[in-house]
């Protein structure tokens, strides 16, 4: 895979999660870049968006709601979590699901600017 196409995998996967602001911004893009260039698979960068997605879903509703994501740099904890400890099989498919049927009560709104996502 080329690192075009995994950035604009990995913006299209960012900008359908239901808690992110829907803007890829160029500090995204470089990041994307470099996840590419250390050798990160996507898959394992996928598993820690809908990982962090699926655990500010899960938020006690009784709190107030939490701002939504402003940029990819928010998941790299998680990222650095499931390097060390990985998520067993079929997990990311069950977490994806969740993500989903959460979309459905907070619509996507994504802009189409084709770098910057604005």
């Amino acid at each position: 895979m080329t690192e075009q196409a995994y950035i604009q995998i990995l913006r299209s996967i960012y900008l359908h999660l239901p808690n992110t602001y829907h803007h890829f911004s160029r500090s995204d893009r470089r990041l994307a870049s470099t996840l590419y260039q250390r050798g990160l698979s996507l898959d394992l960068v996928r598993s820690a968006l809908f990982l962090a997605t699926a655990r500010r879903l899960a938020r006690n509703p009784v709190e107030p709601p939490l701002p939504p994501v402003r940029s990819l740099h928010y998941f790299l904890p998680v990222l650095q979590e499931i390097k060390l400890q990985p998520l067993p099989p079929g997990y990311v498919q069950y977490l994806e699901s969740k993500v989903r049927i959460a979309s459905l009560r907070y619509p996507v709104q994504i802009s189409n600017h084709p770098r910057t996502g604005a």
